[in-house]
C-alpha cells in the first residue's frame, strides 16, 4: 500500500460508528425538505434543517426553478467571469444590493466559496486578519489561504477585539471577520460594538449572515439591520441554502470592493455560475420573504414557544437567542447515542462533536421553521427529554 494510502486507511471512526449503530451523517431522505420528511420509509419530524422561512417546498419558488430550466437550461457551463453570467444573475445582483443598502453583490456557487474566496483575496502579506475564534469553518479556510497575519480573539468578546486592533498598525489594511448568528451556539455577535471598533481603528468589518437572513431585521435583512447598523457594515457575506430555499452565495459590498473582487477572487473567477434554476429560486424565496413578513413573526413565536418548553424542562441550552436551539451533551458517545436514538423515535436531529467542538461541550443542534406546530415543537421535545432521561443525560 502507498504512504498516503496508508496513512488515510488508519482513519477508521466512522468504521467503528457504523459497528456501534450509532453512526448519524448521510442519512438519505426521499421527500422534499419539510417540517417532516420520510427516512427509510418512515414519516420523521425534521428539527435539523437551516430552512428557517420553509420555503424549499414552496409552489412558486418550484414553479420558478422549472421556468428557468425550460428558458436557460440546467447550467451555464461556465464561470460569470467568461460565459456564465445570466441576464438572471444581474437581477438578482441588483435586487440583493438594493435589498441591502450596497453598491453591489456578487455570486458564488457556495457560501462557502464566498468566505473562503473573498477573505484571503483582499487580505495581503502586508494587512490583518482579525477572526472570532468561533467563526464559521469558511472563515477558517480564508484565514488559512491568507498570506495576511492573522489575529483571533476571543468568542465575542469586545475588549479582546479592542486589545488585537491596537497591535496593528492603524495604517494597515485590517478586515474583521464575525458571523452575525453562530451556528451551532445560536448566539449573536455584538455587531454595533464592532462597527464602532472598527471605526476607532480603521477596519474593515465582514459579517457573515448565513444564519442571520430571514430571520432578523426588517423584510429578514439580517442581524446588521436588526441593529441599525447595515449602512455601517462594510461587507455582507450570506447564504441561498438556508432562508432562500436553494444553493449558493453572495458577497455585498461597496462599488470599489465589488469590482477588485470580480476581477481577483480565485473561486469567483475559476468556478461555474450558479444555476439557472438555483437563482430563479432565490429570487422568488427573497420576493417571498419582503411580501410576507407573517413567516419571520410565526418563525419568532415558534422560536419562543420551544426556548420555555427546553427551558422548562431543565435542559442546558447555551446563550441561544435564535431559533438554533444548541442542546448540550458534553459527551461524545452519548451524543452519537441520543441522535440515533431519536432518530428511531421519529425525531431528525444534527449531532455537534469534537473536533468541530470540544469534547465537553458536544451537543445536538436543534433548528426550527416558520412551519413547524406547536404540536411538533410538544412532540420533538417529549423525545429529547425522554431520550437524554434514558442516557442520564438529565
Amino acid at each position: 500500500m502507498k504512504p498516503l494510502r496508508k496513512k488515510l486507511a488508519q482513519f477508521t471512526a466512522p468504521q467503528e460508528a457504523k459497528a456501534a449503530g450509532v453512526y448519524p451523517y448521510f442519512t438519505p431522505i426521499s421527500s422534499e425538505q419539510n417540517t417532516e420528511v420520510i427516512i427509510n420509509g418512515k414519516k420523521v419530524l425534521m428539527l435539523g434543517s437551516n430552512s428557517y422561512m420553509g420555503l424549499t417546498n414552496h409552489p412558486k419558488i418550484k414553479e420558478a426553478a422549472i421556468a428557468a430550466i425550460n428558458k436557460y437550461g440546467s447550467g451555464c457551463a461556465g464561470s460569470p467571469f467568461l460565459n456564465g453570467t445570466l441576464d438572471i444573475h444581474i437581477q438578482l445582483q441588483d435586487e440583493l444590493a438594493e435589498y441591502l443598502h450596497k453598491d453591489g453583490v456578487m455570486l458564488f456557487s457556495a457560501g462557502f466559496l464566498a468566505n473562503s474566496g473573498v477573505i484571503p483575496c483582499v487580505t495581503g502579506r502586508n494587512d490583518y486578519l482579525i477572526y472570532d475564534d468561533r467563526d464559521h469553518a469558511s472563515i477558517m479556510e480564508g484565514k488559512q489561504l491568507t498570506f495576511g497575519n492573522t489575529l483571533k480573539y476571543k468568542h465575542n468578546n469586545m475588549e479582546d477585539l479592542e486589545r488585537v486592533l491596537q497591535k496593528c498598525p492603524i495604517d494597515a489594511p485590517k478586515l474583521v471577520v464575525t458571523d452575525g448568528v453562530f451556528s451551532m451556539e445560536g448566539d449573536v455577535a455584538n455587531i454595533p460594538e464592532m462597527v464602532k471598533l472598527c471605526d476607532k481603528y480603521q477596519a474593515t468589518l465582514h459579517v457573515d449572515e448565513a444564519h442571520g437572513l430571514g430571520v432578523f431585521g426588517s423584510e429578514g435583512r439580517g442581524t446588521c439591520d436588526h441593529f441599525g447598523v447595515l449602512d455601517k457594515v462594510d461587507m455582507v457575506m450570506g447564504t441561498f441554502s438556508k432562508s432562500l430555499a436553494s444553493v449558493g452565495g453572495f458577497i455585498a459590498a461597496d462599488a470599489d470592493t465589488i469590482n477588485y473582487m470580480k476581477h481577483a477572487v480565485r473561486p469567483y473567477i475559476f468556478t461555474a455560475s450558479i444555476s439557472p434554476a438555483s437563482t430563479a429560486s432565490v429570487l422568488e424565496a427573497l420576493h417571498i420573504i419582503r411580501r410576507e413578513p407573517e413567516r419571520q413573526a410565526a418563525l419568532w413565536e415558534i422560536q419562543r414557544y420551544a426556548l420555555k418548553s427546553f427551558k422548562d424542562l431543565g435542559f442546558e441550552i447555551g446563550n441561544t437567542s435564535t431559533p438554533i436551539i444548541p442542546i448540550f451533551v458534553r459527551d461524545n458517545e452519548k451524543t452519537f447515542a441520543a441522535t440515533r436514538m431519536l432518530l428511531d423515535e421519529g425525531v431528525f436531529i444534527s449531532p455537534v462533536v469534537a473536533p468541530a467542538v470540544p469534547s465537553d461541550e458536544t451537543l445536538i443542534r436543534v433548528a426550527l421553521m416558520a412551519t413547524h406546530t406547536k404540536e411538533q415543537i410538544d412532540f420533538g421535545v417529549d423525545k429529547i427529554y425522554q431520550t437524554f432521561k434514558k442516557l442520564g443525560i438529565l
